[in-house]
């Protein structure tokens, strides 16, 4: 197998193999790194469907983490896929509502960041192992809810690392934060800003390209990286479970040999749906990529415009972890778009910093036609996630729902019958409030941690025991700071 390497989205002469992507997070000149090129599936899928999870997530990584050892990466994969998943099939398919569900939210934070974040932890470890880094690791992550959450849990303790959270203070649920703020680990820091995600995401940016500042952490031997789905070894993991869901309905009967399907995604920073998109690009039979948005819906006006337009109001939904006006993993897609210009990447990601908006051409936009772009209101994802429970007895969290809502819309459009997976990215014991409220008005007074049990009753399921007492919990962390003072917190927690 010949390497590959990876290189920025904005033109930066620098090639990298995968372990030196891993571990920088970013590249030099603030680009995301993408492969030279996309690897091909490279078997034929009668074969594949017969391996489970582990050996199909090998098989696919490999093909992008190519300077990794085999007996390496196979045991980053073994440690990260094993019992801390709920459910022995890792990522469930449901068959409700004339789709499958893909449950992608079994693991220890009971939500899909948990796909990528158990193994990147390692992925980082035996990187740092190879190219011969002496820093301790400083994750510096933004998150609009369930990033930091499954982030904290994954590198709590790793050895040569600390990592630092930053949430927006009033966009997560009541659940999140407090799996956030009650995070063991003497390596973890959750601190709460006061703004939105965008703030947040947009102050780590800020800190990942500030040169003397990473300069100084250098002299102090430590250096940054990622926990982001802008960190290649984030993304590629999630490449994995939707060739996997594709087997598993080849696999039961579902859908006949290189039979075609949907793929609806529910997305805010584009990092999950661009994985779906890259599985096709490698050969995975995809029809139409579904981007469900919800009343923040930049992307849904993106795809259907080819207006990029972040010069609107963040609003706060019922599915905060989309309540995002600047998608990041974007520029992936526009690298694609472009034919991999990166002169125009760059050129498009200027406009937007300068003038909180771009236009692309008309053949990128032409190249858009995978893309099909839906948005849901609350109103809408209330009225889904009862109409879900009541008529086929499945409780869906709001971010699934809007996925749903928007698959129904799509169906609506274009009379389409393929055959579609619905990416459930969330359990509904994350927002009990709003999935209680949506289901019954009588719980409207209830609070998240009361609701809990609710919840169990009605999907005679048990409270996940990551979630069981957690209001009873200690808080250990408990700082709040504006987004200009995030490099000030940081210089405190590394006593720099």
């Amino acid at each position: 197998m010949s390497d590959l390497y990876f290189k920025s989205t904005r033109g930066s002469n620098e090639k990298v193999q995968s372990s030196q992507a891993i571990v920088n997070g970013i590249a030099e000149d603030g680009g995301l790194y993408i492969p030279e090129f996309l690897p091909k599936i490279g078997k034929p899928l009668s074969y594949l469907k017969e391996m489970n999870y582990d050996e199909l997530a090998f098989h696919i990584m490999k093909k992008f983490f190519t300077d990794f050892e085999d007996l390496v990466l196979q045991e980053c994969i073994k440690k990260a896929y094993d019992s801390k998943f709920g459910d022995p099939a890792i990522v469930p398919l449901i068959e409700k509502g004339g789709a499958y569900f893909l449950e992608l939210y079994h693991g220890p934070t009971l939500a899909f960041k948990d796909m990528a974040l158990s193994i990147l932890p390692h992925l980082l470890r035996a990187a740092c192992i190879k190219i011969d880094i002496d820093e301790e690791i400083v994750i510096l992550t933004a998150t609009s809810g369930d990033t930091g959450k499954a982030a904290l849990e994954g590198f709590s303790d790793v050895e040569g690392t600390k990592i630092v959270v930053f949430y927006p203070r009033d966009g997560v649920s009541q659940i999140q934060e407090r799996q956030m703020i009650t995070q063991e680990g003497s390596n973890t820091y959750a601190i709460a800003i006061e703004g939105n995600f965008d703030d947040a995401q947009k102050g780590v940016k800020e800190i990942f390209n500030d040169k003397n500042f990473n300069k100084i952490l250098r002299n102090n031997n430590y250096i940054f990286s990622s926990a982001n789905s802008i960190n290649i070894g984030r993304l590629v993991p999630q490449i994995v479970y939707y060739i996997y869901s594709y087997l598993n309905l080849s696999k039961l009967g579902k859908i006949s040999k290189n039979e075609r399907i949907n793929i609806v995604v529910p997305t805010g920073n584009f990092g999950n749906i661009l994985a779906a998109y890259y599985a096709k690009k490698m050969g995975l039979p995809v029809n139409k990529l579904i981007c469900a948005s919800n009343e923040n819906n930049v992307l849904y006006d993106f795809i259907n415009t080819g207006i990029y337009d972040k010069k609107r109001k963040l609003k706060a939904t019922s599915s905060p972890s989309m309540d995002i006006l600047v998608s990041s993993n974007l520029e992936r897609l526009l690298y694609d778009l472009c034919e991999n210009d990166t002169g125009v990447v760059k050129s498009l990601i200027e406009k937007l910093n300068k003038r909180g908006e771009y236009r692309i051409t008309p053949n990128m936009k032409h190249k858009l036609k995978d893309f099909y772009g839906g948005f849901a209101t609350d109103n809408e994802v209330s009225e889904t996630i009862r109409d879900v429970y009541k008529s086929f007895n499945y409780l869906i969290d709001p971010h699934t729902a809007v996925a749903y809502n928007v698959y129904q819309k799509y169906i609506r459009d274009t009379k389409d019958t393929t055959k579609t997976i619905i990416a459930s990215t969330a359990s509904p014991f994350k927002f009990p409030n709003s999935v209680m409220k949506a289901v019954d008005d009588k719980f409207s007074n209830y609070d998240d941690f009361a609701l809990l049990e609710k919840i169990a009753k009605i999907s005679n399921c048990s409270i996940p025991k990551s979630l069981k007492d957690i209001d009873k919990r200690k808080i250990l962390h408990n700082t709040v700071c504006k987004r200009e003072d995030m490099k000030s917190i940081i210089s405190r927690i590394l006593k720099i």
